[in-house]
């Protein structure tokens, strides 16, 4: 029984090599020999399908409390949740949409093998190291001593342009991504999202910067932690079985990135700056020098010490050196709750909720994923160095970039160049789609609310063309 289970999925070195043969012969035998592989792919297509469609769902949603909370004031009645509006909404939020559609792939596992395999797969062979590791960092990032020392960082930085929305855009859609590269993409994820909800849109800018800012962001914070060998997810899965390190990185992909970074960002500052100085005319003319103190404290909060921040960032530098170790990551947790019960005065609330979704989020895309290297592998063996690169970034568009690069290391003998083609094709693809980039989640539960409830794929993936064709462009042709 362990033997069986132990070899599901089917391992890549136990397909037949056909060689010579086309790639859709190459797949067409590998399904006839595990005929699972369509079904897995089926389900993940339709998860993905999900994702798009998500919007459509929570605007059903809303439809149908309006005309529930109708009939109720018509009938003289309370109004409550409806319990249909309810279903709706829940299949409206992209963070369980993957561990939703998991739900029918254990079903189709348990019926295509038997339900040891099902179990064996979710819980022996699927890591969650990154998931949690990402539900951690977040969790550590967004805590008020962490916030306050990024906002006074980037705060000497926007002054610079006189704490201007523009500045302080600017600001945030730079330095918090190249920032990345040290504290890991998840954090400065975390980090850019809150500052720029209250720093930028709370201002309510047009929905077009919106999204444009969006797409920045994303596309800025995929390419941004390739400075260093250790803080974007797509890098950590090559780092080591390539040798890559830190320097190879900085004279390979840094400065291309960094470059790619301001010239996206300041393109889009030229082609906003009038609504930029309409924003800054009806902006605070005072600039908020702290976050808003955690509603629900019964005490006003105290200014932070710096041996609590210096704590808190012990906790990240922890995290971030055990993160392949999953008991040690969250036996750092417990020990930091602890130390943040303790300094309660000068902490808000510690948010858990918001973590949790985007960990579910990606563990959900990494228990799919783990069944899509059959037809992934192949594809990614086949291409030559351009169209490695265009391949991989095509494919990071419906697959976590992390995954891509991960099954480019199965691949045999690949040269230097298509290494270097598929990582940066991976990073490079990395702001495209929600599902594109482990942090991306993170900055979508964070900035939802300022998209009516639900960001669309399709107006993501137009405001994030953009910089992706110029950090492409910085990858390929500088």
């Amino acid at each position: 029984m362990e033997e069986i289970a132990a070899q599901f999925p089917t391992p890549l070195a136990s397909y037949p090599v056909v060689a010579g043969e086309s790639l859709w012969r190459v797949l067409a035998a590998r399904a006839e020999v595990d005929p699972f592989n369509l079904i897995a792919t089926f389900i993940f297509a339709l998860a993905v399908i999900h994702t798009f469609v998500a919007a459509r769902f929570t605007a059903a949603s809303h439809r149908l409390q309006a005309r529930h909370d109708a009939e109720a004031a018509a009938a003289g009645h309370p109004s409550r949740p409806s319990v249909a509006a309810e279903l709706l909404h829940f299949f409206g939020e992209i963070e369980v949409v993957f561990a939703l559609w998991a739900l029918p792939l254990i079903a189709a596992i348990t019926a295509s093998r038997d339900w040891h395999t099902a179990v064996h797969y979710v819980n022996g062979t699927v890591s969650y190291a990154e998931p949690l590791f990402v539900v951690v960092i977040m969790a550590l990032a967004s805590t008020r001593p962490v916030i306050l020392l990024a906002e006074s960082i980037l705060r000497r930085i926007a002054q610079l342009g006189r704490c201007t929305p523009l500045a302080w855009w600017m600001t945030i859609l730079i330095v918090a991504p190249l920032l990345g590269s040290l504290i890991t993409e998840a954090a400065a994820m975390t980090i850019a999202a809150l500052l720029l909800a209250r720093q930028f849109f709370d201002l309510t800018p047009s929905p077009t910067l919106r999204y444009a800012t969006l797409g920045l962001l994303f596309v800025n914070v995929s390419i941004g932690g390739t400075l260093t060998h250790f803080a974007a997810p797509p890098v950590l899965m090559v780092a080591s079985a390539w040798q890559w390190d830190t320097p190879f990185m900085l004279d390979h992909f840094g400065w291309r990135a960094a470059t790619a970074i301001v010239v996206s960002t300041v393109a889009y500052a030229l082609v906003f700056r009038r609504e930029f100085v309409t924003l800054a005319a009806s902006a605070p003319n005072v600039d908020i020098e702290r976050p808003a103190e955690d509603a629900d404290s019964a005490y006003a909060l105290l200014p932070v010490p710096w041996w609590v921040t210096l704590v808190h960032l012990a906790f990240m530098a922890w995290s971030v050196a055990t993160l392949h170790y999953p008991a040690l990551v969250i036996g750092g947790f417990m020990f930091f709750l602890g130390f943040a019960k303790a300094t309660a005065a000068y902490q808000s609330a510690v948010d858990i909720k918001t973590p949790l979704l985007v960990g579910l989020f990606l563990a959900g895309l990494v228990l799919h994923g783990g069944l899509q290297a059959w037809w992934i592998a192949p594809v990614l063996g086949r291409l030559s160095e351009e169209p490695m690169f265009w391949g991989a970034t095509l494919l990071t568009a419906f697959n976590d970039n992390a995954l891509i690069t991960y099954l480019a290391t199965l691949v045999p003998n690949l040269s230097d160049a298509l290494k270097t083609a598929v990582v940066e094709g991976a990073v490079t693809g990395g702001g495209l789609t929600v599902i594109a980039n482990a942090p991306n989640p993170a900055g979508q539960a964070l900035l939802g609310r300022f998209f009516d409830g639900a960001i669309s794929p399709i107006r993501l993936l137009a405001a994030a063309a953009i910089p992706t064709l110029i950090a492409a462009a910085m990858f390929r042709w500088v």
